[in-house]
């Protein structure tokens, strides 16, 4: 206990006089100053109007009364898509000539909308928005020919609408795409950091000798006071800021990123013992810490993905962390609710522990081979 306890306190006293950790707070109010508006607002689109007909004023009112559009007026088309080519603007709305008079004809009155489909989330969101307000605008005409041909309010909106239903949100993360992605985010750089941290205390470690147990234990153990605290400040303090909803208190956040922790000190044992070269263990993790982000479920749904790919998923630590977390953080569940989650991520640790292990044992062939003897 005594060289654990010796190695914890050189190894935490030396983050500490020099922390580079706080590195990833900075890289935090970065990246996430991008989430500070929490959602796409006031999205500048342009209308042409060719009919300017009650119709169309109508149309247009309706779009610019939604929160995610807003309305300029143009009188060119030509000026509306240059505009749109220099990304202005992220769409280029059309009221066709004749708009009203094909709608009180019958005739089918299509409404034409240029996007700029490089935006996915702005587009989309466009899109809705301009369903709506289109549909609301035919409802009012609907409505004013059947008040005119003897129907009364009531009949009219039973035929307009015939079933009256009320939509329920059973999970409401906030206001946003963005409260979905940023706890996907947090766990990304919580992983990335301490995956790097613990490779380097592992590599100096081994170069001043072979470590026995209780020192390589307490080298990684001291590791994470630094990383629990970075959780309360990543899961708890940062989303507060910004705004963001969340239902967990700081003990259930405790209890769910420490078994995360331990699943990342583990894989970063076996990534050490199967590269044992600073340089190369930083190149790999540059080069799979994007692609791990997108097996975590945060961008893409992991019931979507193709069953191996699933398979792969459920073997990086973020998976279960982002699921665990999001849950009780931002749904409001139940810690017991993820407690399949932290018993996955506890068999990770082990699993990728005990691998380590062998792989370090295979590749110190003379250490295995005095094992093998004293049996």
């Amino acid at each position: 206990m005594k060289r654990y306890w010796a190695t914890f306190t050189k190894v935490l006293m030396g983050m500490l006089e020099r922390p580079m950790w706080l590195m990833l707070l900075v890289s935090l109010c970065i990246m996430s100053t991008v989430y500070a508006h929490r959602t796409v607002w006031d999205l500048p689109v342009a209308v042409v109007d060719q009919d300017h007909s009650p119709a169309s004023r109508l149309l247009i009112r309706n779009l610019d009364a939604t929160s995610k559009i807003s309305m300029r007026s143009y009188d060119s088309l030509d000026k509306a898509i240059h505009d749109l080519g220099w990304r202005k603007l992220f769409a280029v709305i059309i009221m066709p000539t004749d708009l009203e008079k094909k709608l009180l004809s019958g005739k089918a009155v299509t409404i034409p909308v240029y996007g700029d489909a490089t935006n996915r989330l702005a587009n989309g969101q466009i899109q809705q928005d301009v369903a709506a307000a289109y549909q609301e605008m035919l409802n009012h005409y609907d409505m004013a020919l059947m008040l005119g041909n003897g129907f009364s309010e009531r009949q009219a909106q039973v035929i307009l609408s015939p079933l009256t239903g009320k939509a329920v949100d059973v999970f409401n993360p906030g206001i946003s795409f963005a409260a979905i992605v940023f706890p996907g985010l947090l766990v990304m750089l919580l992983q990335h950091s301490l995956m790097i941290a613990s490779v380097r205390v592992s590599i100096v470690l081994r170069a001043q000798g072979k470590p026995p147990l209780p020192v390589y234990l307490g080298g990684l153990s001291a590791l994470l006071p630094i990383w629990l605290f970075l959780s309360i400040v990543l899961f708890v303090l940062w989303p507060w800021v910004l705004g963001y909803r969340q239902t967990a208190s700081i003990p259930d956040i405790l209890l769910l990123t420490f078994p995360f922790l331990l699943a990342v000190l583990g894989l970063g044992k076996l990534l050490t013992e199967c590269l044992r070269s600073v340089e190369m263990i930083y190149l790999t993790l540059s080069f799979i810490t994007m692609p791990v982000f997108y097996l975590s479920g945060t961008i893409w749904p992991l019931q979507a993905m193709p069953d191996w790919v699933r398979m792969v998923s459920s073997f990086l630590p973020s998976t279960w962390a982002t699921k665990a977390i999001a849950g009780v953080n931002q749904m409001g569940l139940s810690w017991h609710s993820a407690l399949h989650d932290v018993l996955i991520l506890l068999l990770l640790g082990a699993f990728y522990a005990a691998l380590g292990v062998g792989v370090g044992l295979v590749r110190d062939s003379g250490r295995l081979r005095m094992l093998l003897r004293r049996k």
